[in-house]
């Protein structure tokens, strides 16, 4: 998956906490993130509006959590794990492990693995035939 697929894909399941998400889709999302913030950091250092750094934030918070949760999902983890950060530096260190794992093969009590859905034997409908 590519950095533009990550952020679109992540972007387009805005608050989708079902399903699964492959770690390419994840850190790129993330590290979008980090871009986005980074450059609302300079610009209202610059123009001495240090609220701006609050508008990456507030858009990428929810998109950001549902990606971590489905990310979860893909290594078979409930996304109720996420509050694990709430443990102080260890518990963000552990969330790291798990978001930073290899997700399962096949598929799991969360559904196919990301990219699968489509492929025969995954559980998902036969396409529709083409028109005559």
């Amino acid at each position: 998956m590519s950095f533009g697929d990550a952020v679109r894909t992540c972007f387009s399941k805005y608050a989708d906490f079902k399903g699964r998400a492959n770690r390419p889709e994840y850190w790129w999302f993330f590290l979008s993130y980090i871009i986005v913030y980074i450059v609302a950091a300079i610009i209202g250092g610059a123009l001495k509006a240090s609220w701006l750094v609050w508008i990456p934030l507030l858009v990428y918070i929810i998109p950001l959590i549902a990606a971590a949760v489905r990310r979860l999902h893909d290594t078979g983890k409930s996304g109720w794990w996420y509050f694990i950060s709430l443990i102080p530096l260890v518990g963000t260190i552990i969330l790291i492990v798990f978001l930073a794992t290899e997700g399962n093969p096949g598929p799991n009590q969360y559904g196919p693995p990301p990219g699968m859905a489509s492929l025969p034997g995954t559980g998902a409908p036969p396409p529709p035939p083409p028109p005559a």
